[in-house]
């Protein structure tokens, strides 16, 4: 199973993504983080295997989250999530290994996590790379 860490302000999308993950058998949701502080202190006591980041979680100082994250955790996958889709680069520059839109059907976050957890190297866009093959999708 897949440890995964949920940092995301709004208790609503945190308890979505936490359902919908729950829903995957090979995907384990090890807890949630509403706010920096509690990122930062989750991350301390347990590396997970993939961060899901609201990318506007840490306001204008998101990409130094995200760099902060890669030192404190090497092997952790950050996955950035947002709806503004100017975030996407910004968020790959600043060291994430992928990133979804929030506004994507949410098969899309799972392929992406999926892909991580087949080892792929590099960075994953969905947009540009596609998504990978899941028969769960809806439609």
């Amino acid at each position: 199973m897949m440890m995964i860490l949920i940092a995301d302000d709004q208790p609503s999308v945190r308890s979505a993504l936490r359902l919908m993950l729950e829903q995957q058998p090979e995907l384990s949701c090890i807890t949630e983080a509403g706010d920096t502080a509690e990122l930062l202190m989750h991350v301390q006591e347990r590396c997970p295997e993939i961060l899901l980041l609201d990318w506007e979680l840490a306001g204008a100082g998101s990409d130094r989250l995200v760099q902060e994250m890669k030192v404190m955790c090497p092997r952790m996958v950050i996955i950035v999530l947002s709806s503004h889709p100017e975030a996407r680069r910004a968020a790959l520059e600043a060291g994430a290994h992928g990133y979804v839109n929030k506004n994507e059907p949410p098969w899309q976050l799972c392929d992406t996590i999926r892909r991580f957890r087949s080892k792929k190297p590099g960075h994953y866009d969905n947009r540009r790379q596609g998504a990978c093959r899941n028969e769960n999708r809806g439609g």
